[in-house]
C-alpha cells in the first residue's frame, strides 16, 4: 500500500512556456484527456451489417 501513496508535502513542479506557467500534473492530466478526445473522433465505431433488409 505505501507504494500507491503519494508525497503532497512539496511543492509542485511548473513548467514554463513564455507567459504561460502550468504544473506537471495538470499538463499530464490536459493532454491525456486530449489525446482520449482524438482517439473517441478517431476510432471508428463498429459497423451493423444488414443481410438483405431487415430494414424498418
Amino acid at each position: 500500500m505505501h507504494l500507491l501513496s503519494i508525497d503532497l508535502n512539496h511543492p509542485a513542479h511548473y513548467l514554463h512556456f513564455g507567459v504561460v506557467s502550468i504544473s506537471a500534473g495538470n499538463l499530464i492530466m490536459i493532454t491525456s484527456i486530449v489525446v482520449l478526445f482524438v482517439l473517441a473522433l478517431a476510432l471508428p465505431f463498429p459497423n451493423h451489417h444488414d443481410d438483405e433488409g431487415s430494414h424498418k
